[in-house]
């Protein structure tokens, strides 16, 4: 008897609810509503202008690390493990590794906005 009371009553709460988000919204779209760009200024020139070779180096780097991060997440539950020096060296390969590639891209320019 109680769990059919509940029953009643979460299913009454949802019908009221649901009746009412459909009833109270405004729909009363305006031009800039209606528009691409919602931030209320026109495009300007095409949008189909190619991204600089630079911004999908950065992003391609940001992926690097955030795999990194990844990767060294279960390094603490690792070193648990009967082992813990072969973790250590792996980790610190990583590291390296991921370091010595951020280095290079630095002392290479590949990092400059501005040209």
């Amino acid at each position: 008897m109680m769990l059919m009371t509940v029953l009643y009553t979460i299913l009454t709460i949802t019908a009221l609810l649901i009746t009412i988000s459909f009833w109270l919204p405004q729909n009363t779209p305006d031009t800039e509503k209606l528009s691409p760009y919602e931030c209320g200024f026109d495009p300007l020139g095409t949008a189909r202008l190619p991204f600089s070779i630079r911004f999908f180096l950065v992003a391609i780097l940001f992926l690097l690390f955030d795999l990194e991060i990844a990767l060294l997440l279960p390094i603490p539950w690792a070193m648990n493990l009967p082992n813990p020096a072969q973790t250590t060296a792996w980790t610190l390969a990583i590291i390296t590794l991921l370091t010595l590639g951020l280095v290079y891209e630095w002392m290479a320019g590949g990092l400059e906005w501005a040209e």
